[in-house]
C-alpha cells in the first residue's frame, strides 16, 4: 500500500501523485488519459486504453493430444485473450482437426491463421455487447430441456431423443464457457465489469448458478447414455415415480433461477427457503426409486441406480442456486 496526501489547487481541485513504478510499469507518461471508476468508499484508477487493443496469448502445445489440447484450448479462451496462439515445431493433423472442432464449441473463436508450426484462433464476440443474465436464462432452459428429455428418452426407450439430448450437451458447454471468460475478464479489468452494467457480486452469482446448470446437463447426457445403453422400457410404476421425481427436482432448481434472476428480495428470499425445504423430500423419494430397482437384474439396477443418483443430484444443485439466491437477496453490509 502506498499513501498519498490530497491538496487542493486553485481553490476547488483536489490533486494526488501518482505512483511513479505503478505509472511505469502501466506506461502512464504526460498526456495519458486515465478511466476513473468512483465506488463507495474507493476509487478506482486505471489506464484508458485503446478500443483496437486486443490482448494476445500463446501455448505450446507440443506433444498435447486429444482431451489435454481440449481443455488447453478451453483455458486460453475462458482466460479472455482475444488472440490465441497454439505453437510447436510442428502441429499435427490430429492436433489441427481437434483445435478445429474446439474452436467450434467455443462462441465466438474462430481459425484465422493456420501453418506448419502454429494454429492461430481469434475471439469476434464484443463481451461488453453480452448479457450475462440472458446467457445463464438461456442456459436455464438449455438444461431443463436435457435433463426431461433424458428422462423421457429412457423411459419411452427413445434412443433418437437419447443421441439429441447428449448433442445438446455441447451448448451448455458453450455457454458455460462463455459465462466463465466474462466473469475472469470481470474480475482482472475494470472497464470490462463496468460495460457489462453489473456488480463483481452479480457476476459472481451468475457464474457460480451456471456451473450448477453445466453439471445438470452433465448428467442429462449421463441419463441420455444409460437410456441409450437400456434396451426394454421400464415398469408402468417404476416410470410414473421417476418421472415425478424429475418434476420435483427440477422445480427446485426452476424455483432456485426464478429466485436469482426475477424475484425482488423478500419474494425471492421466500421462494428460495421453499426450494431449500423441498430437498430433503426429493431424497425420500431417492430411496423409494431405489427400493424399486432391486428386483431388476445386477447391471440394469445398476444403470438406474446412475439416473436416480443423477436426479437427486439435480435438486442439489438447486440447492446451491437457492443458497446463491438467499445471499444475493441479503442485506449489504
Amino acid at each position: 500500500m502506498e499513501v498519498r496526501k490530497v491538496q487542493v489547487t486553485g481553490g476547488a481541485t483536489y490533486t494526488v501523485s501518482l505512483p511513479k513504478d505503478w505509472a511505469r510499469d502501466n506506461g502512464v507518461e504526460a498526456g495519458s488519459r486515465l478511466a476513473m471508476f468512483p465506488r463507495d468508499g474507493t476509487l478506482l484508477v486505471e489506464k484508458l486504453r485503446s478500443e483496437e487493443t486486443k490482448t494476445e496469448g500463446s501455448m505450446d502445445v507440443t506433444g498435447l493430444e486429444r482431451e489435454h489440447l481440449v481443455r488447453a484450448a478451453i483455458s486460453m479462451y475462458v482466460a479472455g485473450f482475444d488472440i490465441i496462439r497454439f505453437e510447436a515445431d510442428r502441429i499435427t493433423s490430429e492436433q489441427r482437426r481437434t483445435l478445429r472442432e474446439t474452436s467450434q464449441r467455443l462462441a465466438g473463436l474462430e481459425v484465422i491463421e493456420e501453418t506448419r508450426e502454429h494454429v492461430v484462433f481469434q475471439e469476434l464476440l464484443d463481451s461488453s455487447e453480452i448479457s450475462v443474465h440472458r446467457t445463464v436464462s438461456r442456459m436455464r432452459l438449455i438444461a431443463r430441456g436435457m435433463f426431461e428429455d433424458a428422462v423421457r428418452a429412457l423411459v419411452k426407450n427413445d434412443d433418437a431423443l437419447a443421441r439429441d439430448v447428449i448433442e445438446r450437451d455441447d451448448d451448455a458447454d458453450r455457454m458455460f464457457a462463455m459465462v466463465s471468460r466474462i466473469f475472469r475478464a470481470s474480475l482482472s479489468d475494470v472497464q470490462s465489469q463496468e460495460d457489462l452494467g453489473i456488480s463483481r457480486e452479480e457476476c459472481f452469482d451468475y457464474h457460480t448458478a451456471a456451473r450448477q446448470l453445466e453439471r445438470i446437463a452433465d448428467h442429462a447426457t449421463k441419463i441420455a447414455e444409460v437410456a441409450e445403453e437400456i434396451d426394454d422400457p421400464l415398469p408402468d410404476e417404476m416410470a410414473e415415480a421417476l418421472e415425478e421425481t424429475t418434476d420435483e427436482s427440477l422445480g427446485i432448481v426452476e424455483d432456485a433461477m426464478r429466485s436469482l434472476l426475477e424475484l425482488e428480495d423478500s419474494e425471492a428470499t421466500r421462494c428460495a427457503n421453499e426450494a431449500l425445504d423441498s430437498v430433503p423430500e426429493i431424497e425420500e423419494r431417492a430411496k423409494e426409486l431405489d427400493q424399486m430397482v432391486h428386483g431388476f437384474d445386477a447391471q440394469r439396477a445398476q444403470l438406474l441406480g446412475l439416473v436416480i443418483d443423477s436426479v437427486l443430484r439435480t435438486a442439489d444443485y438447486g440447492a446451491n442456486i437457492s443458497e446463491i439466491a438467499l445471499q444475493s437477496a441479503a442485506p449489504s453490509p
